[in-house]
């Protein structure tokens, strides 16, 4: 496995079309001067040591050496042993609600997209632990099973969108069933399921339903999306933006069901929490994971690795001595 040990020192490397283009700009007033003087071909022939190829093959040299000394103060290296450790996890799934009214506008810019800020900034504070999700709306579907990919997790947040739901609702009971057959049944540990919803289910299923999930030992927490005073549901139609109406023909007003989104909470052993309460509900969250009753799993890791910065360092050293002896050693090569 390949990895380098001080990787800030990359960044560094945005300095080398810096100098770039500095040395175009030196490059372009130097040009104009000797213009001035007479014609450019005629002075560099007059003066041998202006040539502007070998200034340019100078720059580059710089260039590549001072980029080769970069990656050398990053050390790249090579792993070179493989072996298999044990580590504490637990499995969190997280349940996101991806229903038609997570559009809804009462909190900017919209629910659905303060819902995948959360989210993802949650999956950044769990890592460590297997992290599962779960899109809800008329179903719930298993959009990705328990997992340290927390790359792939976070893109998957960032592609949510009510489109992906084959049919509309707020099904939080199928979210929480899904989520108990989706656990190992022989692994005996605690488990998490966060709910993230404006809760706008409208049956008692759903807290029947956390509290059998409770009683089998997992642990269900809820985040509440959007205002009690609600908006109504935009969606586009036939490209021409317009609101949810219900069989009336009037505007349908959402609004977050918090006594709903309590009720499943208390009966899952978990919290509720609002999704304006930001980075204190995610502290809290990630305080309450790590209280959990882990499971050890193996884990791959390479232990030993290689250095080889000496292969960059050395190279680097070999463009600017070339540069240095340009001027003179090298000079009747470009006169």
């Amino acid at each position: 496995m390949f990895r380098f040990e001080e990787i800030s020192f990359l960044f560094w490397l945005g300095l080398v079309p810096c100098l770039l283009l500095v040395f175009y700009v030196v490059h372009q007033f130097r040009k104009k001067r000797i213009e001035r003087v007479g014609d450019p071909s005629l002075v560099e022939r007059l003066m041998p040591e202006s040539s502007m190829t070998r200034i340019w093959l100078k720059n580059i040299f710089v260039l590549i050496g001072i980029a080769f000394l970069f990656i050398a103060a990053s050390n790249p290296q090579w792993g070179t042993k493989k072996e298999k450790i044990k580590a504490q996890s637990a499995d969190i799934f997280i349940a996101f609600d991806i229903s038609q009214s997570m559009m809804a506008q009462d909190i900017s810019p919209s629910r659905l997209e303060r819902a995948k800020r959360f989210c993802e900034k949650l999956i950044q504070n769990l890592k460590g632990d297997r992290i599962g999700l779960i899109y809800f709306a008329g179903d719930a579907y298993l959009q990705m099973p328990l997992t340290n990919d927390y790359a792939a997790a976070e893109l998957f947040i960032k592609s949510a969108n009510p489109n992906l739901a084959g049919t509309q609702g707020t099904a939080i009971d199928d979210a929480i069933e899904l989520a108990m057959r989706a656990y190992e049944e022989d692994v005996q540990h605690q488990r998490a399921l966060i709910i993230i919803s404006d809760g706008e289910d409208h049956d008692q299923d759903a807290i029947s339903m956390a509290k059998e999930g409770s009683d089998a030992g997992l642990v269900i927490y809820t985040v509440g999306v959007g205002t009690e005073t609600g908006a109504y549901i935009p969606f586009v139609n036939r490209g021409r933006s317009e609101f949810k109406k219900d069989e009336d023909g009037a505007p349908v007003m959402s609004r977050l069901n918090v006594p709903n989104l309590q009720e499943i909470a208390r009966n899952g052993g978990g919290e509720f929490y609002l999704v304006s309460d930001g980075s204190e509900a995610i502290t809290d969250l990630k305080d309450r994971m790590s209280r959990l009753q882990k499971r050890e799993v193996e884990q791959k890791s390479f232990s030993e690795y290689n250095s080889y910065f000496q292969w960059f360092l050395g190279i680097g050293f070999i463009f600017l001595f070339v540069e240095w002896i340009l001027p003179n050693g090298l000079r009747r090569l470009f006169s």
